[in-house]
């Protein structure tokens, strides 16, 4: 498996418009995130979490050539805002595109995206199929890929991360319950939201990220849904444990 980050920014990115901090104004290529999405590559299928509004120059820049499926983590625009441009995939792969996401979530695509559902539809829009997640307690099948939701909350909205093998997958979300935490355990690798430093109504901050991460101690953590509060990005890696590290855009690592 290989999971390529490609965006780890929050709904306003890094830098964000108007702002002089020094992490705006930052030359670190590490410090520049686009809204938050990962890649994932795992036996011959090819998968993306979250289409957000830099999901076209997220494709251009990783090479990504094919898609076999969409996840939505929830329906908020920085995660959602980018799906008109699948039509590329459509056109190259001759097909449909299946999305993955809980029925509310695929009724709002629906409502933002009305002209993609429309009776009598507009030629060269784009194809999908949808796929509603239907439990959390549950693997569901992923064109043949056992993939486990893991259910969180994003202040009070019900939100979700994925696990796959040995992968897990969490962002926006500032609560994951006992049940979520077990069907984390023992996963080699975690990804987990860490907005700031300071509390925030709907994200984990850095600490409360680092505790849940101390608990569940997999071999290696990635943090993500960065804000340019938490601070330059080598500043805060000087701060984390060796095995914890800050994700960035175009960051890749391998799972075997």
């Amino acid at each position: 498996m290989t999971i390529t980050f490609l965006g780890t920014g929050t709904s306003s990115g890094v830098p964000m418009i108007g702002c002089t901090c020094n992490v705006c104004r930052s030359l670190d290529h590490r410090d520049k995130r686009l809204r938050t999405a990962i890649h994932i590559n795992v036996d011959e299928r090819s998968l993306v979490i979250d289409t957000g509004p830099d999901f076209r120059q997220q494709m251009l820049r990783e090479g990504i050539v094919q898609l076999d499926a969409l996840l939505f983590t929830h329906e908020h625009k920085d995660h959602t805002a980018g799906l008109d441009d699948i039509r590329a995939f459509n056109y190259r792969q001759g097909h449909d595109m299946p999305v993955f996401a809980e029925p509310r979530v695929l009724d709002q695509l629906r409502t933002e995206f009305a002209y993609i559902f429309a009776e009598h539809k507009y030629p060269g829009i784009p194809r999908v199929v949808l796929h509603p997640i239907e439990r959390d307690d549950a693997p569901f099948d992923l064109l043949g890929l056992p993939v486990q939701p893991l259910r969180a909350l994003h202040h009070r909205l019900p939100v979700l991360g994925f696990r796959i093998g040995d992968f897990c997958y969490v962002t926006d979300a500032n609560h994951l319950s006992s049940e979520t935490l077990e069907q984390m355990r023992g996963a080699k690798v975690i990804v987990l939201n860490a907005l700031r430093r300071e509390e925030h109504i709907s994200h984990f901050t850095l600490s409360q990220a680092l505790e849940i991460l101390a608990d569940l101690q997999p071999e290696r953590a990635y943090l993500t849904h960065i804000s340019h509060q938490l601070g330059r990005h080598q500043e805060v890696e000087a701060e984390l444990p060796s095995w914890v590290r800050v994700a960035y855009d175009g960051l890749k690592i391998n799972l075997n």
